[in-house]
């Protein structure tokens, strides 16, 4: 799986998720962009641990602050 599929599955996966139906771009960070709480993210995390079969560690979400910094994280992580 490429990076442009990973992209589109996440993407899938955002869109119940984003609420107030921001434009995503790279950049776009799920605290401040997608105003996410903390139990937001951890549903979030918890649904693309299940769409990738993958687990991401409490270290590697802290890291994670962008959609594009996401989609990098899970390519590595798929391998």
């Amino acid at each position: 799986m490429d990076r442009a599929d990973t992209s589109a599955r996440i993407a899938t996966v955002i869109a119940p998720f984003n609420k107030n139906g921001v434009v995503l771009t790279e950049a776009s960070t799920f605290a401040g962009d997608l105003e996410w709480d903390s139990l937001t993210v951890m549903d979030f995390v918890a649904a693309i641990e299940d769409e990738f079969d993958i687990i991401i560690s409490m270290n590697q979400q802290a890291e994670i602050e962008s959609y594009g910094q996401l989609i990098d994280a899970v390519t590595r992580l798929r391998g």
